[in-house]
């Protein structure tokens, strides 16, 4: 069968659609709520972060439905709002050629501006090198900001994967970085394990644990206690790093999005 044919009969690939709905929690406070309708969703649901409120549709629900689904949970969503907002952490900004700091590691790094031909940014001795050319805007920043984030993640992986591919039935298929809503990582069916850009801006702890956590889904696909059991053998510490990322989660999420200007991603 020829390549054309294949485009041809192949299914169109889920469209997501999303628009914004307007809800009444009180008398006088109104807010937006972000409506997302996924092929994928098997029923409604309203979850709430540091963007705000979400209510995701599956394909056959209705609006009315959705709206439904608002007002009867609107006290459960004023209380998530109000626990967000009471314990809303400060996320630090980088603007384009001004003194700023640079998260990495935990740790946040004094930035240099120099001129250069090219956008990128390297490490030095306790200082982040920031070189764009005299013209480039902040598009050519935030590409600059990526692609650092992502060597430095795979250096991290590069230097941790080999000590514990033993034991293990294989090595993962590949390895996708990517900015992801609320997991920290996943493992595909076909062996490929994605990971949230965000882990390097955390400890490297953390960002070990989420290692481990996905390669030992390689030995047990779930959560069972049997999968904990392979957790606790290869990182005795991983309840710790559950703990941070309880408490810094949210903000190492939103410092990501607000380096790279991130919109609500897809993959919910």
């Amino acid at each position: 069968m020829s390549r054309l044919l294949r485009r041809l009969i192949a299914p169109a690939a889920p469209v997501i659609q999303r628009d914004t709905v307007r809800l009444r929690l009180g008398e006088s406070d109104e807010i937006d709520v972000l409506r997302v309708r996924d092929p994928r969703a098997r029923r409604l649901k309203l979850s709430v972060d540091e963007r705000g409120a979400r209510l995701t549709l599956p394909l056959r629900a209705s609006l009315a439905s959705g709206e439904q689904f608002l007002h009867a949970n609107r006290q459960w969503l004023q209380q998530q709002l109000a626990r967000f907002s009471d314990q809303a952490l400060p996320v630090p900004t980088l603007r384009l050629r001004q003194p700023g700091q640079l998260p990495l590691r935990g740790d946040y790094l004094p930035v240099q501006w120099q001129v250069g031909r090219f956008a990128r940014v390297e490490l030095g001795a306790e200082v982040a090198c920031i070189q764009l050319p005299a013209r480039a805007g902040e598009p050519a920043l935030r590409r600059a900001l990526r692609e650092f984030y992502e060597a430095q993640m795979r250096a991290d992986v590069g230097r941790w994967l080999p000590a514990y591919l033993p034991g293990l039935p294989r090595a993962p298929s590949r390895l996708r970085l990517k900015v992801m809503s609320s997991q920290w990582g996943s493992l595909a069916p076909d062996g490929s394990m994605a990971l949230d850009l965000a882990l390097i801006l955390g400890r490297p702890s953390a960002f070990e644990y989420v290692l481990v956590h996905e390669l030992c889904h390689l030995l047990q696909a779930n959560h069972s206690p049997a999968f904990w059991v392979e957790v606790e053998a290869r990182f005795p510490h991983w309840r710790q790093e559950r703990d941070y990322f309880h408490a810094e989660g949210r903000r190492l999420k939103a410092t990501l999005r607000m380096l790279l200007s991130i919109t609500p991603p897809a993959d919910r």
